[in-house]
């Protein structure tokens, strides 16, 4: 038996790494788009088997990191091929794997990072194979990349103005409606079929239907 001493050290779990940096959001806007994106995408996961969504929670990579702790988290992610369940916060060597899908959502502070070091680190580093962002406060500012041949190429919008998901199979819609009291644009998944996917407190088992307008934003006027 080998003596302790000479074992390598065992990498930290998500018990044993920081999780709360105790910093809010950017702004309420940028809270409540965070909460719509997972509120809708848990509803898109309830007819899975498998999948883990999360938002504004720690991401760990490497175990530089951990001694460095200058990395944070995305705003949103998902992570398909893992079993459901709440986590502290996302260490990739303890479940297998990193998010499959990254959403930054832009603000003054926080937007020439995610266009540049950011960018740069899903794409070389954690390897995700989609990454978008958008800004809560500007809709026009927004846009999405698909890993190809190790590099990010940008992801066109389609006909009706949309950015496809190839690993959801869902579409990033951008949504003019009503969404905690604040009448905003928001980006919300939509399916292929067209079907808005709706949050959890409104869902019934199918989808929330809405044309598009043909101006590259879904309306709508209610609470969803």
């Amino acid at each position: 038996m080998l003596d302790p001493v000479y074992l390598p050290e065992l990498p930290p779990t998500q018990d044993e790494l920081p999780y709360d940096d105790s910093e809010p959001m950017e702004s309420w806007r940028h809270r409540c788009q965070m909460d719509l994106l997972i509120s809708t995408t848990q509803t898109w996961l309830q007819q899975r088997p498998d999948g883990f969504v999360g938002g504004n929670m720690f991401l760990y990579y490497s175990l530089e990191q951990t001694r460095g702790r200058n990395f944070k988290g995305p705003d949103y992610f998902v992570v398909l091929g893992v079993p459901k369940g709440e986590r502290k916060s996302w260490v990739i060597w303890e479940q297998g794997k990193g998010p499959d899908v990254v959403i930054e959502l832009l603000s003054p502070s926080t937007a020439q990072e995610d266009k540049t070091s950011k960018k740069q680190l899903y794409e070389q580093i954690i390897r995700v194979p989609e990454y978008f962002w958008f800004d809560p406060f500007d809709p026009e500012d927004w846009a999405g990349f698909r890993l190809r041949g190790g590099r990010y190429e940008p992801i066109q919008e389609d006909a009706e103005g949309c950015l496809p998901s190839e690993v959801l199979g869902l579409y990033l819609v951008k949504w003019e409606g009503r969404f905690r009291d604040i009448e905003a644009t928001w980006i919300r998944w939509a399916t292929a079929a067209g079907e808005l996917v709706p949050t959890e407190a409104n869902w019934s088992g199918k989808g929330l239907s809405r044309p598009n307008n043909g101006q590259g934003a879904w309306p709508g006027s209610y609470e969803s």
